[in-house]
């Protein structure tokens, strides 16, 4: 599910890969909540692998955007494939998150 986690300084640039179901949002969450509570504040998330995501891997992105916020920054999801940018945008999550498509 994750392929790579990169710092620069308040950025966080994630690449994910495959599907992201349920089983798999407690260590997305696991991984990424310690950099939130650092004090990065810019995630951007690299879904030019990624299949699908249900909702609690959209739950765990929501967190990480509540904690990126709370430092005065933001998460972007970029390059997702159609079907998954079809998820952002009937969860209405394309208002939350800044999505670029690919």
């Amino acid at each position: 599910m994750i392929l790579s986690i990169q710092e620069e300084k308040e950025n966080v640039r994630v690449t994910l890969g495959g599907d992201i179901y349920v089983q798999d949002a407690s260590t997305l969450r696991e991984q990424l909540l310690p950099y939130a509570e650092e004090g990065k504040s810019n995630f951007v998330f690299d879904f030019s692998k990624v299949t699908f995501i249900d909702s609690a891997g959209l739950g765990v992105l929501v967190a990480i955007y509540k904690r990126a916020a709370q430092n005065n920054g933001g998460v972007r999801i970029q390059n997702p494939q159609p079907q998954v940018a079809e998820i952002f945008t009937l969860t209405r999550l394309h208002h939350v998150f800044s999505v670029d498509p690919s």
